[in-house]
């Protein structure tokens, strides 16, 4: 029996887009949903309260960060992650590859990977089984399969290798997993080529996973190709289990994945932008430490109903941000986590209409973006160091 119950409650006539219900451990979840990400376990700034405050089902941790601090046996004493940051929502750990494999000096063989911490330079090695058994520790409600993130663009012999071993390496993870609690998703892989990335689908989906997800779209990519990749992909796994995009987090991102069935996604980009005093508005986004905000009584975005829209205007928040009050980036936070809670309940409305295409068009057309998260467009701003004075 499945950890998990998932399904499906509204089909759209004019596109592949879909509403679910899915059931976990620690509650129900209505899909498609957004998944903000606390990566070592908080969100930076926000209480629990204040993330389930601004509309958040479900929160990701991760789970390279936390074997390194403060390590999956303290979290597993104090009872899993659910207790130990006072999380009563559902839960998601990812199995620490993309991080693994995006650090240099690395060493990949079939058993493994064997790399030093980014902090103290400690030797360590992470295999399918230790992934498994560190998020069986932190004991998530849902946890990803052990795979091999390729970097982009990717030689197609490099991406027929990664593919090969990734699918090796899920299944030992299958083998591996042992907490009758927790759903255990796989994670499609094959760069952008087609061929591989139904094969990696095809045999997965063998497999029978609970769940799965589609790895190595947040690697420099771009919302075009992701578009492709997803239109080749996405069909390829089961209409009854739930689908995720791993590490996609803008407007334009989530509207299109959605737009092909695709349930779930996550993403540190609209807490890390909340950072850099940017939010984002049915308008498009702001950088609230502009000059023009200095004397702007307006809330971030006159639409919204989050807590910080009610009770704040830009000019203070544009005072905080210059102030450097870490109250700033709580109030952003919160907005942005908002934001995106609403954005994806509006589609799920939409697609109960049968008005989804209708609905992503008219948003588009208003927030005027079509780039994706990995296109080359200006993130936060980082403050200038001041140069001393001779």
């Amino acid at each position: 029996m499945s950890a998990i119950d998932f399904q499906i409650l509204h089909r759209a006539s004019d596109s592949a887009a879909r509403t679910g219900r899915l059931v976990t451990p620690h509650g129900e979840i209505r899909t498609p949903v957004f998944m903000p990400v606390g990566t070592r376990a908080a969100l930076r700034a926000l209480t629990p309260e204040q993330v389930i405050a601004a509309g958040a089902q479900i929160v990701l941790a991760n789970t390279y960060h936390l074997t390194i601090r403060p390590g999956e046996a303290l979290v597993k004493k104090f009872g899993g992650l659910h207790q130990f940051m006072s999380m009563p929502l559902p839960i998601l750990t990812d199995s620490g590859g993309f991080q693994v494999f995006s650090l240099p000096g690395k060493e990949v063989t079939e058993e493994g990977v064997r790399f030093r911490f980014e902090k103290g330079g400690e030797r360590v090695f992470i295999s399918p089984e230790r992934s498994m058994q560190i998020q069986e520790d932190l004991g998530a409600d849902i946890i990803m399969a052990f795979d091999e993130c390729v970097e982009y663009p990717a030689t197609y012999e490099r991406a027929r290798s990664s593919m090969e071993r990734t699918i090796r390496w899920e299944r030992r993870c299958l083998n591996a997993h042992k907490r009758s609690d927790q759903a255990l998703f796989g994670i499609v892989q094959g760069s952008t080529y087609e061929d591989l990335r139904r094969e990696c689908a095809q045999r997965l989906v063998e497999m029978d996973f609970p769940g799965y997800a589609i790895g190595g779209l947040s690697v420099g990519e771009g919302l075009e190709v992701m578009d492709q990749v997803l239109t080749y992909t996405a069909p390829e796994l089961p209409d009854h289990k739930p689908r995720y995009v791993m590490g996609i987090g803008l407007p334009e991102d989530l509207l299109c994945a959605i737009g092909h069935g695709i349930d779930m996604f996550d993403c540190v980009i609209p807490t890390r932008h909340a950072r850099g005093a940017v939010v984002y508005t049915t308008n498009g986004r702001l950088r609230l430490t502009h000059r023009r905000y200095r004397t702007d009584g307006y809330p971030i975005d006159t639409s919204c109903e989050c807590y910080s829209c009610k009770n704040y205007s830009r000019a203070y928040l544009r005072h905080l941000f210059e102030a450097d009050e870490v109250l700033g980036t709580t109030l952003a936070a919160i907005h942005n986590i908002h934001f995106l809670s609403r954005l994806t309940a509006d589609a799920s409305q939409a697609i109960a209409r049968d008005e989804f295409e209708i609905f992503r068009t008219e948003f588009l057309a208003k927030y005027g973006s079509s780039k994706g998260p990995n296109s080359k467009q200006k993130g936060p701003r980082k403050k200038k160091k001041r140069r001393k004075s001779k």
